[in-house]
């Protein structure tokens, strides 16, 4: 293969991810003056992140199954031309109802571009998958660290909920075209060429391992989005802390998860994947309890970066032990994943609310430590159907 070629792929896939972390978060910022500006109300406002997961859920189920009967590359492009039309006219709107279908819609094109940006790297770097989409997943994670910063520079300017949207679909658009014209300049590697027929998600999950694989990322998400959704809410009303320390507080979950995800694939040279997640899983559960116990603002410090330290690398890791069983079926395997992962977000997202409303915020935020011990319970069964699959195939 072309290594300027799959050098110019991975810089494309790595930015995407970044701009695609920047736009995942920037929704929750927002929200504020979206909400004032629309006139939405805090039901309304449940529902836009209701529709933004469903479309999560569709455009990773669509992925998976249908992207390998195209060109990846020009259809990443594609996809990236879509979201700049969308967000532009997401700009645009006046009323609440109609922005709602733009916003499906955006959802749904991003999963399609994790799906493909997973294959891709999945494909490109068969020798070192886990390093790669380690780094991948870290970029993500860095433009949800800047989007904050990125608000707060446009707001300088324009105190405007529409600018951060229309700025950021200049930046797809260029994106955009790079892709175009990568896809343009240069046929695919034999290992990256289209299929005709679609992928099936019931052969994939008839295998035990790929099912504990969906039963743990509906886990991952869970713990993740509503530790993160719920934590400064918790730790204001249910502690008493301020708003302002609360978000210090969680910047340490974070941290650790870009750390992890930074850095794993390091801890590969001592331990197997198998192992290492099962070690991952061990510092997330431990983290979620002391997160809930603790009553220092040290050890709610340490709690939450141990949270992130144990999250962080599960999904790349996850995903890249999972392709290293069967490739063939990254797509699905991607695309299950994410689906996995958005339907854990929106069960902890709103059944953490429901309880909140009964008991108190103090009180349902038990539900994040009883996630965490799900997640690691499925994770050790991953691991353990995985070091069976990979001795099998060693054996062969």
């Amino acid at each position: 293969m072309d290594n300027q070629y799959r050098n110019q792929v991975t810089v494309l896939v790595y930015l995407s991810f970044m701009l695609l972390g920047l736009m995942g978060i920037l929704w929750g910022i927002l929200l504020p003056d979206m909400m004032q500006q629309l006139n939405m109300s805090a039901a309304a406002s449940g529902l836009f992140f209701a529709v933004l997961s469903l479309g999560s859920i569709s455009g990773a189920f669509l992925g998976g199954k249908y992207i390998q009967k195209f060109d990846f590359v020009p259809l990443f492009a594609v996809l990236m031309l879509v979201l700049v039309l969308l967000l532009g006219l997401a700009s645009l709107q006046t009323y609440w109802p109609v922005l709602l279908g733009f916003v499906y819609f955006l959802a749904l094109a991003c999963s399609g571009l994790f799906t493909i940006g997973h294959t891709l790297i999945a494909r490109l770097y068969v020798t070192k998958r886990a390093k790669m989409m380690g780094l991948m997943d870290f970029m993500f994670s860095l433009g949800t660290l800047l989007a904050p910063l990125y608000v707060v520079a446009l707001y300088w300017l324009q105190e405007d909920w529409r600018w951060p949207l229309r700025i950021l679909a200049l930046c797809l658009f260029f994106t955009a075209c790079f892709a175009w014209y990568l896809g343009r300049t240069h046929e695919s590697p034999p290992h990256m060429a289209h299929s005709k027929g679609s992928l099936s998600y019931r052969q994939v999950l008839k295998q035990p391992v790929f099912f504990a694989l969906a039963l743990m990322m509906f886990g991952y998400g869970a713990v993740e989005w509503g530790h993160g959704n719920w934590f400064v809410t918790y730790a204001s009303q249910g502690l008493g802390y301020s708003t302002e320390d609360a978000r210090l507080t969680i910047a340490f979950f974070t941290g650790g998860m870009v750390l992890s995800r930074l850095g794993f694939y390091l801890f590969l040279r001592w331990f197997s994947s198998a192992q290492l997640l099962v070690i991952l899983g061990t510092c997330a559960l431990c983290g979620a309890l002391l997160v809930k116990l603790a009553d220092l603002p040290v050890l709610l410090k340490l709690g939450n970066f141990a949270l992130g330290l144990g999250l962080g690398a599960i999904f790349p890791l996850m995903l890249t032990a999972a392709m290293d069983l069967d490739s063939d079926n990254g797509p699905v395997l991607s695309g299950l994943a994410n689906m996995g992962g958005s339907i854990g977000y929106q069960a902890a997202a709103l059944g953490t609310g429901l309880v909140a409303e009964q008991v108190g915020i103090a009180l349902a935020y038990w539900l994040i430590p009883t996630l965490a011990l799900w997640l690691f319970c499925t994770l050790a069964y991953f691991s353990y159907l995985l070091h069976k699959k990979q001795a099998e195939r060693a054996l062969h």
